[in-house]
């Protein structure tokens, strides 16, 4: 049987940024994944945003990891030369009685530690935004966005430089913790063949598919699996010059942000995403949606023309938390949690994870790293 020091299952981005970490580390480390390629589900389908820290209860994983993990997101995309930019985004309320709604957003940000947020009347926004409709906004001038694929290919490229691997179309079927390792069993797309791999460290960075590959790891208890939710967040385009030069964004819905306006560094205007809970994964758009996006962004853009937007794509979010229930928090399951040495599991890590992944990373190796001082 083949044997490696850490196995990381999934190469989105969060997979890839603790691949990178723990071989900085010294740690021997293969990622696993099951696709033909690096990030194809949440990691490249959302909105590209760096987000700064906004809506999430003080002290949460949430919170904390999006603040720092921004600022090491901006860092490295600097010094990698990854395309991004600082654009800001505008939250508006767009009715008088939303108002308070900016103002719970405003006190929240402030006690995660967002502090340049900036409070607008309906003109200082309409100033900045012509084209913009609002009673009122608040400016949170560290949004930004980024180049998702690029940051997963320098993530990916900085890992194999330090002596990771990356095995793709290969797909952990299940999977057994023994004393002192964790034996997985794979089946080979490419080939057609199974093969069993054994590792010390084990991270399950899957994902979508986070929640069933912890259930299939005999000797983890099912008590410590989350019930996962999917919800298919649809994003539709429109062609032309952008109407906005900055993020726009309602106040929130549940279970999401509301239908925003973001931009792409190559200049193209996106709405997006819905809120529509699904059973299974399934990446079709519904054209007929555009119904329901057309009354939602002319509440801010009233000047948006008939038959104007397209269907593009859709991603889905792996929660924690069904249809009206409060937004879980990410849980990053180690040790201390299941009592399992050397095991992280990764679940609902959704919105903001990819401003937190270099934060989440940091965050696995401090469990991983703690088990192995314990276990020395």
């Amino acid at each position: 049987m083949d044997s490696v020091e850490c196995i990381v299952a999934g190469a989105g981005v969060v997979g890839l940024a603790v691949a990178r970490e723990l071989v900085r580390l010294g740690i021997e480390t293969i990622v696993i994944e099951a696709a033909d390629a690096i990030g194809t589900e949440t990691s490249s389908r959302n909105s590209e945003v760096i987000h700064a820290g906004i809506y999430y209860p003080a002290g949460s994983l949430k919170a904390k990891l999006c603040v720092d993990g921004r600022t090491k997101l901006y860092r490295y995309a600097a010094e990698r030369g990854i395309p991004h930019k600082r654009c800001g985004k505008l939250i508006v309320a767009t009715l008088p009685e939303q108002e308070a709604t900016l103002a719970t957003i405003a006190t929240k940000a402030a006690s995660c530690g967002v502090s340049d947020l900036i409070r607008l009347s309906a003109a200082e926004a309409h100033a900045l935004e012509p084209s913009l409709r609002c009673t009122a906004a608040v400016l949170s001038p560290s949004t930004g966005i980024i180049d998702s694929h690029a940051l997963m290919l320098a993530l990916l490229g900085e890992a194999e430089e330090e002596g990771a691997y990356l095995s793709l179309n290969t797909r952990i079927v299940s999977g057994r913790i023994e004393p002192g390792r964790f034996v997985l069993q794979t089946h080979d797309h490419g080939t057609g063949s199974d093969y069993d791999i054994s590792a010390r460290y084990f991270v399950n960075a899957t994902g979508l598919d986070a929640n069933a590959l912890a259930v299939s790891l005999g000797g983890l208890e099912r008590k410590f699996v989350p019930r996962l939710y999917y919800v298919r967040g649809n994003y539709f385009s429109v062609t032309g010059r952008p109407a906005f030069s900055r993020l726009i964004y309602p106040v929130p819905e549940p279970g999401g942000l509301g239908i925003h306006l973001t931009l792409d560094l190559n200049g193209g205007t996106r709405f997006g995403p819905d809120v529509e809970w699904i059973e299974a994964k399934d990446y079709r758009v519904d054209a007929r949606r555009a119904e329901h996006f057309y009354g939602e962004i002319r509440k801010y853009l009233p000047d948006l023309a008939d038959g104007s937007l397209s269907p593009t794509y859709s991603g889905i979010r792996p929660k924690l938390s069904g249809p009206g229930e409060s937004s879980a928090d990410f849980m990053i399951q180690g040790p201390d949690a299941h009592g399992i040495d050397r095991l992280v599991n990764l679940f609902g890590i959704e919105s903001p994870g990819l401003t937190a992944s270099l934060a989440i990373a940091e965050e696995v190796a401090r469990l991983l790293t703690a088990t192995a001082t314990r276990t020395r």
